[in-house]
């Protein structure tokens, strides 16, 4: 693992808002701590690899006031609503490919079963289907973006 990869990682997991990720392989272990204000790295290597023995690399994590002041508003007024949420940590695609148009976008009506997103899981793309019949009212992640377990990711109006 290079340098590189463990910085993608590190973005990685300040985006997704895990508080704490270990990764142990063959060779290296690898714990990613996330706080309300910085994001600690460490990396204990068992062989020496490229140089690298121990790196602490601070990375600014958004601010979280902010978002639960805008969050406590919406939640109000989207109560009406039922949410589609994550099954499983991914990465979030509205698209089947790149060059295909969206599976839904806001105002589709949706029945049971059908296919609104993939989420890329370990190079496997698993497909989100609907689990209830409606209308898409709001797209609540972006396009290639890191969901977590339980995220909402779209709101359906069922009437």
């Amino acid at each position: 693992m290079d340098i590189k990869e463990i910085q993608n990682l590190i973005k990685f997991v300040a985006k997704s808002g895990a508080s704490e990720v270990k990764l142990e392989m063959e060779d290296i272990k690898l714990t990613i701590k996330t706080g309300s204000e910085k994001t600690e790295t460490t990396i204990v290597q068992a062989a020496p690899m490229q140089g690298l023995q121990q790196v602490a690399a601070p990375v600014q994590a958004a601010p979280v006031a902010e978002a639960t002041a805008a969050s406590t508003s919406e939640v109000s007024e989207d109560s009406k609503y039922v949410t589609i949420k994550s099954p499983i940590i991914g990465t979030f695609y509205r698209k089947p490919a790149p060059d295909k148009p969206s599976f839904v976008e806001v105002g589709s009506e949706v029945a049971v079963g059908d296919t609104v997103c993939v989420i890329e899981a370990m190079k496997l793309f698993n497909e989100i289907e609907s689990e209830i019949s409606g209308k898409i009212v709001k797209v609540l992640v972006d396009d290639s973006s890191p969901v977590e377990f339980d995220q909402p990711l779209f709101l359906v109006d069922p009437s």
